[in-house]
């Protein structure tokens, strides 16, 4: 008989597919067979409980700086070893290129960040702030060379790009199959009504929704699908957050444009009232797009249902809730003066499990699409990722799924000081994570060393591969011979 290396016996398995008793053997970090009585050197007893495949983040922020300059409260030690306290063994943070700055070298320098500090497998956003010409040309084919297959932009901030500068950047993506993505916000509304609110003396916390209008989200999602869909370029709209944003996505989804789109824990579980809390701390809750309403919070549920959405991130964005962070302004600032985001590694998986699976009804191979799977088709890393099957790396999560724990941020270990979801029940708790067959995380411990996690180079895929069907303006045969591409 064959002696694995480890073998997790006796849990209930669960893919995006299906669900099974089973014994899960790991050879070589890799999942070498699944069976019944298998042996191992190592034996992890599951009976009783789910072994899911470890979640894959497909946005997160570590080590980096907002658009005002200051820089979040995790380095990748602290963020990726939250992520795997809640069962995510794989992310997907960004290489912020600063306007002026070399795209490479920002490259380089998240590259080393990571490399000395990653606890779980991670690949990278190329965040382009400035897609000059030479950027385009000279340094972006050498990245998609090197495993870098997505790019971010911003419709907002000062890091905004202008419609032609976005169409520059999604011809350079079609050029390369790479999947873009897109904050989606309208910047004139925003600076208009910043500037109108606090004129009027309309400063606090509570003022910050109002400020990001979500006419202005849906403006800006047509907006980037109009210019995407002109030169049949597959996108991905991040952090959907209402309705009228919805209703954009499934118009053109419903028209045959190749699009995909995600909406985040937090715009999930929390709604704008956060933001107007009595004690004074709704900066802590300051997010963009903001927090919106109850019924946007249902309208989200249920295109993840219909399949309007295809994941559900963290886009964890940690400030401390100190003078380091969100009280940089002073113990009561303006919400113009607070950095936008919000902590959410830790308990991406745990909420969404609790609400998915116990509350709401989805069956638990939903909860492993959203979570993993999708992510690591959409992103590419579907060959190693997101699934429990033989040849993929044994990324494992072994959950409780009756352990009922208190949300506080001490469970998180993250940077940030404290956690958006303070005091909320959750039922449902991974209570072992492995990575690559190796625990790293037992019973909330992290067992793993600093920069033993990986980068995963990869290319677009079939995600990123244009639709085939060109607008009429760039299709050579209908508009009189013009190769436009």
């Amino acid at each position: 008989m064959t002696t694995f290396d480890v073998v997790v016996r006796g849990g209930t398995v669960a893919t995006a597919a299906d669900r099974f008793t089973a014994d899960v053997a790991v050879a070589d970090g890799r999942i070498a067979a699944l069976g019944h009585d298998l042996a191992g050197a190592e034996v992890i007893d599951a009976t009783g409980k789910l072994v899911l495949p470890g979640g894959v983040d497909g946005h997160c922020h570590i080590e980096q700086r907002s658009a005002a300059g200051v820089m979040n409260a995790d380095g990748f030690e602290s963020a990726t070893a939250s992520a795997a306290r809640g069962g995510t063994t794989t992310v997907i943070p960004f290489a912020a290129q600063p306007p002026g700055a070399s795209l490479a070298e920002a490259a380089a320098d998240y590259h080393a960040r990571a490399a000395r500090g990653a606890i779980v497998d991670y690949a990278l956003h190329l965040i382009l702030a400035d897609p000059r010409p030479e950027v385009l040309t000279n340094e972006l084919p050498p990245l998609v060379e090197a495993g870098h297959a997505s790019l971010k932009i911003f419709l907002t901030y000062d890091i905004r790009l202008d419609d032609e500068r976005a169409l520059a950047v999604f011809a350079a993506a079609r050029r390369h199959n790479l999947m873009v993505c897109v904050h989606a916000e309208n910047h004139a509304m925003i600076a208009w009504l910043r500037e109108r609110l606090v004129a009027r003396g309309h400063g606090d916390a509570r003022y910050h929704a109002t400020s990001h209008p979500r006419h202005g989200e849906a403006e800006a999602v047509h907006r980037a699908i109009a210019l995407a869909r002109l030169v049949d370029q597959p996108l991905m709209i991040f952090h959907v957050s209402c309705t009228e944003a919805l209703a954009e996505i499934r118009r053109a989804r419903a028209a045959g444009v190749k699009l995909f789109a995600e909406t985040c824990t937090h715009y999930l579980t929390l709604t704008r009232d956060a933001l107007a809390r009595d004690d004074g701390r709704g900066a802590e809750w300051i997010c963009s797009p903001p927090l919106r309403e109850a019924h946007d919070v249902e309208a989200l549920w249920r295109a993840l249902e219909d399949g309007t959405l295809a994941t559900v991130s963290s886009d964890h964005a940690p400030y401390a809730a100190d003078a380091t962070g969100k009280y940089g302004a002073g113990p009561a600032p303006a919400f113009t003066d607070v950095p936008n985001g919000l902590p959410g590694l830790a308990f991406r998986l745990p909420l969404l499990f609790d609400a998915m699976v116990r509350r709401r009804g989805l069956r638990l191979e939903d909860f492993v699409r959203l979570t993993a799977s999708e992510p690591a088709r959409v992103y590419n890393l579907h060959d190693r990722k997101g699934s429990i099957a033989i040849g993929k790396d044994a990324d494992l999560a072994i959950w409780d799924p009756t352990r009922r724990v208190t949300l506080a941020h001490a469970l998180a270990g993250d940077g940030a000081g404290y956690t958006p979801f303070e005091g909320l029940e959750v039922q449902g708790w991974p209570v072992q994570v492995l990575r690559r067959g190796e625990t790293v995380v037992q019973d909330g411990e992290v067992t793993a060393a600093p920069g033993s996690g990986r980068f995963l180079p990869r290319r677009g895929g079939e995600a990123a591969e244009p639709s085939g069907r060109p607008v009429a303006e760039m299709d050579a045969g209908r508009n009189f011979g013009a190769k436009l591409l």
